[in-house]
């Protein structure tokens, strides 16, 4: 279900993928129609085991499973409590994906944030430069790049 949402929603600032520590053979079929009430069809995804995914590409790994990843991860590692609604009701099912629809929603919403941010850094070191290279001598450079700073940054 969090693959589909931020494949859904989060495509200009993710690339998502999913797996586990002990994949089902298929996508349940109540997953599936739960997904399909808010118009995200999840046909092409299906169960990978954690192995299959190649942990190391990733910038960021979401934990869902409750228990600890194995060995070291080497980046940020985000810890989800979320319920596991294999063999429960339907109405389990859509508790299920609306909370996780609300935390992919979260993560993606900071994922831009800070895609902005450093966009706002990246035009501000530019912006820098150009004002360095076009201050008159008499102007206190100082003063003028502490606003641009500041303005960047607002």
């Amino acid at each position: 279900m969090a693959e589909g949402f931020a494949r859904k929603y989060g495509s200009d600032v993710l690339v998502p993928s999913s797996a586990g520590f002990a994949p089902a053979n298929i996508v349940q079929p109540l997953t599936k129609k739960v997904m399909e009430a808010k118009n995200i069809n999840i046909d092409d995804q299906f169960p990978k085991d954690l192995d299959q995914v190649g942990v190391a590409q990733f910038d960021l790994i979401v934990n869902m499973s409750g228990n600890k990843l194995p060995g070291r991860m080497l980046v940020e590692v985000r810890e989800w409590m979320i319920e596991d609604p294999i063999g429960q009701s339907e109405e389990t099912y859509v508790q299920v994906r609306d909370e996780l629809e609300n935390q992919v929603m979260r993560l993606i919403l900071d994922l831009r944030r800070d895609a902005r941010k450093a966009v706002e850094t990246r035009k501000g070191r530019e912006t820098q430069k150009i004002v360095e290279k076009s201050i008159e001598p008499k102007e206190p450079a100082r003063r003028l790049l502490g606003h641009r700073r500041a303005r960047v940054h607002s």
